[in-house]
């Protein structure tokens, strides 16, 4: 649940994600990697999202078992975010097994990185240290988080791959 964790504060704090949830296609596409050194990817071409991301930083990169993870975030609102926004919220383990599947009140997540709603339009940043646990089954978890403000208008999306090796 700590890597669970991780990732929904990296993608509510830094903002972002594809989603099957809305039927979205995840694209592999370089042009759609989030700026930063991170593992993440927009679902798709971002020019209606409502939050713009400049750039995730993970630290390290990739993470790490039994690491702290720490994550650096910048990004634009382009307007204010109020309470009911919400993530839509997947986890899967070696592309078969969903682990965590849920849809997640933004503004509840907000405060793990020290948010609150409203949120208001312009700059944003987070940045928050995660400790990963020691033994996170090997294998690849992908990440998917699809965001929407309280009107159900899109905020944006991102998937993340992330590959733990056996240790």
């Amino acid at each position: 649940m700590k890597l669970t964790t991780c990732f929904v504060s990296l993608v509510l704090s830094s903002l972002a994600t594809a989603s099957i949830f809305g039927g979205q296609t995840i694209l592999d596409d370089p042009e759609l990697s989030v700026p930063g050194d991170n593992p993440l990817t927009f679902c798709k071409a971002t020019t209606d999202d409502k939050l713009v991301i400049e750039y995730v930083d993970l630290i390290p990169n990739p993470p790490e078992a039994g690491k702290v993870l720490k994550i650096e975030a910048a990004g634009n609102f382009t307007e204010e975010i109020e309470e009911g926004a919400y993530v839509l919220l997947s986890v899967k383990y070696n592309r078969l097994i969903t682990l965590f599947s849920s849809k997640e009140n933004l503004c509840d997540q907000m405060k793990n990185v020290d948010k609150e709603c409203p949120l208001e339009k312009g700059k944003i940043s987070i940045i928050k240290e995660v400790e990963l646990p020691t033994r996170i089954p090997p294998g690849t978890y992908d990440v998917l988080a699809d965001a929407y403000d309280n009107k159900d208008q899109k905020l944006t999306c991102l998937t993340a791959k992330v590959t733990f090796k056996a240790s």
